[in-house]
């Protein structure tokens, strides 16, 4: 104990021993201790040590403290202090005054070598991982922080042993289920780390119910007001969602867009936004961008779209694009969200083309942005996002494309001035000061005009009026005009790809700008100039135009043909200089940057020299250039004839087109009528199919109602005669009744015959009786009528037993009275009331229906209880059978610890025997030999003594 109070920090007796001469001690104090106490006192001295001794703990306790997790898991403590002290010899999170005194580069190296002999036995990372499934506290949080410790030391090789491991995933995953607020922010910030570039973790992760959870947190604490869980929560989203297409289908097709419209509300006041909330509504916006990038598949992007209109997540940033107050960074972000959910869905473009800013009186919402793109003085990231949200807008927009160039035209300009238009505004940022503006209105109206050449024809009506007094000049004549007069770099470069765009593809716009005669003498004189390294780009982007000006050359002008242009750039400039020129655009470093996204993003305004879509047109136009160039006018004849045949074959497949266009139409209505038709068929076959059926369950039933009364009839007719259903013959009911007549005329003879017999029979007791008188007063004559008195005896006998078969007789006839009273009045009912005979067979089939109905739900309910006990027994029999391998493995467990006792009893008693024979030549030798008593005794004493000593110190 005086041992742990020195390292601990208490008075101890002697020097103080070394750091490192504690640590080696403390560890031997862990391994060899039997003691759990002492063992525990021993790991908490670590713990207190491993932030100042961080090396020396790390080098000789490490080892110590994986055994330590793995023998005394019954002990949340000292796992708990295990779990502390390899956290901080592993983590990297240490105190500044450490940070000062080391340099970053040397703790990185010394966290990701102790990860790295942690994670050498993939058992330790097993461990861990069986450790955060305990529910006590000090085992769970230190378990979960030095995971996430070794996940950002050595991610890679962790990730693949938690992948591998059963459950590993799904274990983590319960972390954020937990009520305790800080072990669920800390596996929040676990499974941020665990889920860094690891597609398969990610989806596991995903299917796990990682975004109900994740959603219903940020739900808990307050959206975007909550802290700085939001902002772990949305970080993790982001990476579950960012380049995995799997999960963005996944987390659309559960209906998870929808509940990301409450993040975006905000009121009327948007001042005073805490920074917290800031980071929180910026990291939202992103993962709204992240389901709709431009690198996502078209089909998973346009799904996304569609879901975030019909669940107005659209409208809701629409709404934060025109309030007032929000912070710049968020509404540039905004800009950026709403420009890549509206591009390319025309659904979601037309609604963005009718938002109104709040303003008095209303200005459409892209006339808003357009006027804080051409303003100088708003923040360079501002105005790129509106570029981008103009552009997204125009993308495979024909229709606000034609809006966009209208508003330019002479017969839709606003006489009054009293609104501005986007045109307006476009022209004059193009024709503005701010070299900025000027390459930004440029590359919007190049937007206006992508791939559209009806467009590219309309606007070479366009006419601008310069200064008071003079004529005004074309669109396309001011932009030349304003190249050749030397204006800065970035707006002839952005005039430039303007007027690429405008005439590529457009044989018209090429004769306009051909017809100016100095614009080819401008073009080849900028070109042929040796300029420096700033003027190379400008001298690619001209070679280029008059590239498109000889490619897209339809021969019209006598003076720039295709032949002539072509010797002219021989003459003045040289084919491979005009190649090596042309070829300086993609080159460029600029231009590789421009090429990688269509959002264009810069670190500063003199960057901003290059489009993403003027790249693609770029890259289109650059190789049939460089031939062109080389063609003879031979070749080009050719090809304008073969061009010619083209254009002939093209209207042919045209008109083939529409024909066939026309044909498909009339084979869709037709398909569509027959459908409908079949299914009507269908519908009626169905229909009679069951009329059908239902006719042969009556028939089914009739013939069974008909079974039965026959049966009834039967049981009631003693001669056998039946009555039929529903048609019941007069002839028959005519017999029966005249039967019925004869009978009651039988009953009524035999009621006769009755009453004539009961008269004699009445007759024969009044005579029996004065028999008997006479017999008493006269009994002289008893001898002599004795004979006649046997005689009448014998009468009556024979009278009474005819009295008995009569009266047998007469309830006989009785009963077959009865019987034919209910079957006359059977037969009366059935020829009086039919419906009663169809009433009387309904209830009979209803009663017979209930019947079977009741039968077969005894019948179910038995084979139910019947498939209970059946699985009940076979549990049970399992059970057993567990059971009964249990009991025989104990039963030879027990057998072995038998036989392992019974060998150890023989060793001893051998051993004993042994001991004895030597004590006793020893003995015999004269060496003196204590006994065991006498031992134990001296070894008490000695501890006595021992004792003693440690109460002096």
């Amino acid at each position: 104990m005086n041992f742990l109070r020195g390292v601990m920090g208490g008075p101890s007796a002697g020097p103080q021993p070394s750091g490192a001469d504690t640590i080696q001690k403390l560890c031997d104090r862990v391994a060899s201790s039997t003691l759990l106490d002492d063992r525990r006192d021993a790991v908490r001295a670590l713990k207190s040590l491993s932030k100042k001794y961080r090396l020396e703990v790390g080098i000789q306790a490490m080892e110590h403290l994986i055994h330590v997790l793995q023998t005394d898991r019954s002990d949340s403590e000292i796992i708990g202090y295990a779990l502390d002290t390899l956290y901080n010899v592993i983590s990297n999170d240490l105190e500044e005054e450490e940070q000062e005194e080391n340099s970053a580069k040397q703790v990185d190296d010394l966290g990701s070598q102790f990860t790295e002999i942690f994670i050498k036995q993939q058992e330790n990372v097993t461990l861990l991982l069986t450790l955060v499934e305990e529910f006590d506290f000090h085992v769970r949080w230190p378990g979960v922080k030095l995971l996430t410790s070794l996940l950002k030391q050595q991610g890679p090789q962790v990730q693949q042993i938690i992948l591998v491991s059963p459950m590993g995933v799904s274990r983590l995953m319960d972390l954020l289920a937990d009520s305790r607020e800080v072990i669920r922010n800390d596996g929040v910030l676990l499974l941020q780390q665990l889920t860094k570039s690891n597609a398969a973790i990610q989806k596991i992760v995903a299917f796990e119910n990682a975004f109900e959870r994740l959603l219903d947190i940020i739900t808990e604490e307050g959206n975007s007001d909550g802290g700085i869980v939001v902002e772990d929560c949305l970080l993790l989203l982001q990476n579950l969602l960012k380049n995995n297409n799997s999960n963005q289908n996944f987390f659309k097709e559960g209906s998870y867009i929808q509940r990301m419209k409450p993040w975006f509300e905000v009121g009327d006041d948007n001042c005073g936004w805490s920074a917290q909330k800031v980071t929180n509504l910026h990291l939202m916006l992103q993962l709204v961008r992240v389901l709709v990038s431009p690198t996502n598949p078209p089909g998973a992007t346009s799904s996304c779209q569609k879901a975030m209109f019909h669940c107005g997540l659209l409208q809701q940033l629409c709404t934060i694009l025109m309030a007032t107050g929000v912070p710049a960074d968020i509404l540039t972000e905004t800009i950026n969200t709403v420009s890549e959910v509206i591009r390319g869905c025309q659904t979601n473009q037309d609604y963005f083309a009718s938002v109104n800013a709040p303003s008095n009186p209303p200005r459409p919402a892209i006339v808003v942005l357009l006027m804080s793109m051409v303003n100088e003085r708003q923040p360079f990231v501002l105005r790129c996002a509106v570029l981008y949200c103009f552009q997204c807008f125009l993308y495979k927009n024909q229709k606000g494309q034609g809006e966009i160039v209208s508003t330019l035209l002479p017969s839709t300009i606003d006489a009054t001035g009293n609104s501005v238009s986007a045109g307006q505004l476009l022209c004059g940022g193009l024709f503005s000061t701010d070299s900025l503006s000027n390459w930004c209105a440029a590359v919007a109206l190049a937007h206006a005009l992508q791939e559209n050449a009806t467009l590219k024809e309309q606007l070479l009506r366009v006419q601008l009026a310069t200064s008071i007094g003079n004529p005004p000049v074309s669109l396309l004549q001011q932009c030349t005009n304003i190249l050749s007069q030397g204006s800065k770099v970035q707006t002839r470069v952005g005039l430039l790809m303007l007027l690429c765009t405008w005439l590529s593809n457009c044989s018209i716009a090429v004769t306009h700008f051909l017809h100016n005669p100095a614009n080819v003498p401008f073009l080849t004189g900028q070109i042929a100039e040796n300029l420096g390294e700033e003027e190379q780009l400008v001298q690619g982007l001209c070679a280029l135009l008059l590239g498109i000006s000889i490619y897209y050359n339809d021969n019209s002008l006598e003076n720039y043909r295709k032949e002539k242009l072509k010797q002219l750039i021989e003459k003045r400039i040289g084919r491979e200089n005009f190649i090596e020129k042309l070829g300086f655009i993609s080159k460029h470093e600029l231009y590789s940057r421009a090429a990688q996204k269509p959002q264009p993003s810069f670190s500063s305004p003199d960057h901003m020299m290059f489009d993403h879509e003027f790249t693609k047109l770029v890259k289109e136009l650059e190789g049939v250039i460089s031939k062109a160039i080389y063609k003879s006018s031979e070749e080009d004849k050719k090809e304008e004839e073969v061009k010619k045949t083209l254009e002939q074959h093209d209207n042919i497949v045209t008109h083939y087109k529409k024909v066939i266009r026309e044909q498909d139409q009339e084979l869709e209505e037709l398909k569509q009528r027959i459908n409908t038709l079949t299914s009507q068929n269908e519908q009626l076959q169905a229909t009679v199919t069951q009329q059908v059926s239902q006719i042969q369950q009556h028939k089914d039933q009739y013939n069974l109602l008909k079974v039965q009364l026959g049966k009834d009839t039967q049981h009631h007719n003693s001669h056998g005669d039946t009555f039929q259903m529903n048609g019941i013959q007069t002839e028959e009911v005519s017999k029966l009744k005249e039967e019925l007549e004869e009978w009651k005329n039988k009953h009524e003879l035999l009621q006769g015959q009755l009453k004539e017999k009961d008269s004699v029979i009445e007759k024969l007791n009044s005579s029996h009786l004065e028999m008997a008188t006479t017999e008493q007063s006269s009994q002289t004559s008893k001898s002599g009528g004795l004979e006649h008195s046997n005689e009448l005896q014998k009468e009556i006998e024979m009278l009474r037993s005819q009295i008995q078969l009569q009266s047998a007789e007469i309830s006989k006839l009785q009963m077959e009275n009865q019987k034919l009273q209910v079957l006359n009045t059977t037969a009366d009912a059935m020829l009086g009331d039919s419906g009663a005979t169809a009433a009387a067979s309904s209830e009979l089939q209803g009663r017979l229906e209930q019947e079977i109905k009741e039968l077969k739900v005894g019948i179910k309910a038995l084979s139910e209880e019947k498939e209970s006990l059946k699985q009940h027994l076979d549990s049970s029999s399992s059970t057993v059978a567990i059971l009964q391998d249990e009991k025989s493995k104990l039963q030879r467990e027990v057998a072995e610890s038998k036989k392992e006792q019974d060998d150890l009893l023989v060793l001893l008693a051998d051993q004993d025997q042994k001991i004895s024979a030597l004590k006793i030549k020893l003995k015999d030798l004269g060496v003196p030999v204590e006994d065991e008593d006498d031992t134990e005794s001296g070894d008490q004493g000695d501890e006595d003594e021992d004792g003693d000593e440690e109460e002096q110190d």
